[in-house]
């Protein structure tokens, strides 16, 4: 399997240029709605650039960078409703900006665990690092929803390695056997790390799995955010389904691409080539919806510099609060263990009592 961006086969909404390929098939958005969905494409890639760059400066752990994936994660997120939980891997920042970017959600990069606690109230799980392992967590959410008849849906985001991973395909069966409300949004960015898609699997697509597993699946062009927001709203409807009163998990895979490195610890220029790269920014999900709204006058430059002004202004305030937060070292042995085992009671007890003597100096890093 190869990711083929020029086969076409997909749903799309856009075309390359902005063009709309179907009139009929632009979403029923306000003007004031399609204008905050390229705001806070702008911003995630904005917040995207400046993570890197201080990152770079050493006040930043390992982060991975998402441009080029704004559309999919941006137009996914729209599509659901507030309550509606998100579940993502690492790269979904547009996901987390499209629920309110804070400087609590900097801070967890920054080395501050309690950044993860400010996302809960969004509906957003804490960050996942283990590959596939949230999938389950996922199914087990959106089947709790369900026997409790709340109506909410869960998303989860996640790359195309882990189609890989046990985890994927035990999440598959279970939505598919218990029919819960599960939206499954593949981000096929066609590396994992630096192993290419094609050496995922054998099958011509990964959203053609989702047949094994008795949902449905759909292919979407992910540098295209509205096409992206109509297949997943599609999806949460069927999760949803009142009418009906019945919930249906859908497999999405979004094709899209990762311009940067998988993370600032990797070299991508050792497994592909730069011509690659350029290619798919031809594509690139900003400049394609930017067309889009200023050929149908929702935007010109006067709008456009408001609102990369208002996006400046954002971030470097999420910046400078994340930095002001304080590191507490013996916050590591917290959140782990509801009640700790002797082992780390005794870890924790030593180290409070270094702390006493040498004081929290000895163990932060400006």
């Amino acid at each position: 399997m190869t990711v083929d961006y020029e086969d076409g086969e997909f749903v799309r909404v856009l075309d390359e240029d902005g063009v709309p390929v179907d009139e009929d098939a632009v979403p029923d958005l306000s003007d004031e709605t399609l204008l905050d969905m390229y705001r806070d494409m702008r911003l995630t890639r904005h917040f995207d650039e400046r993570a890197i760059n201080i990152q770079r400066q050493g006040r930043l752990g390992t982060f991975a960078s998402c441009a080029g994936q704004e559309g999919a994660q941006v137009g996914s997120t729209y599509a659901l409703a507030d309550d509606d939980w998100i579940l993502y891997q690492y790269r979904e920042h547009g996901a987390v900006v499209v629920r309110d970017l804070d400087a609590g959600y900097l801070s967890y990069w920054m080395g501050h665990e309690s950044g993860n606690a400010t996302l809960a109230d969004k509906h957003v799980f804490p960050l996942n690092i283990t590959i596939a392992d949230h999938l389950p967590h996922a199914v087990g959410l959106s089947w709790a929803s369900k026997l409790k008849g709340d109506d909410r849906a869960a998303v989860v985001h996640f790359g195309d390695g882990a189609t890989s991973e046990g985890d994927f395909h035990e999440a598959m069966n279970f939505a598919g056997v218990f029919d819960t409300p599960t939206v499954f949004f593949c981000n096929n960015n066609g590396w994992a790390i630096s192993v290419p898609v094609e050496r995922q699997t054998a099958s011509d697509t990964i959203a053609q799995k989702a047949a094994a597993y008795g949902m449905e699946g759909v292919r979407v062009d992910g540098m295209d955010p509205l096409a992206c927001y109509k297949v997943t709203k599609e999806a949460v409807d069927r999760a949803h389904d009142p009418a009906a009163g019945e919930t249906r998990p859908t497999l999405i895979e979004a094709i899209t691409y990762r311009y940067g490195a998988h993370t600032t610890a990797d070299d991508p220029t050792v497994y592909r080539d730069e011509e690659e790269v350029e290619r798919w920014k031809d594509r690139d999900p900003l400049d394609r919806f930017e067309a889009f709204l200023r050929r149908t006058d929702r935007l010109d430059d006067e709008r456009d510099a408001e609102i990369r002004d208002g996006i400046a202004d954002h971030v470097a305030a999420v910046i400078e609060a994340a930095a002001e937060v304080e590191a507490d070292p013996a916050s590591m042995f917290e959140h782990a263990y509801d009640d700790l085992p002797p082992e780390l009671r005794q870890q924790r007890a030593g180290f409070l009592d270094i702390l006493d003597r040498y004081g929290d100096e000895a163990f932060v890093r400006d």
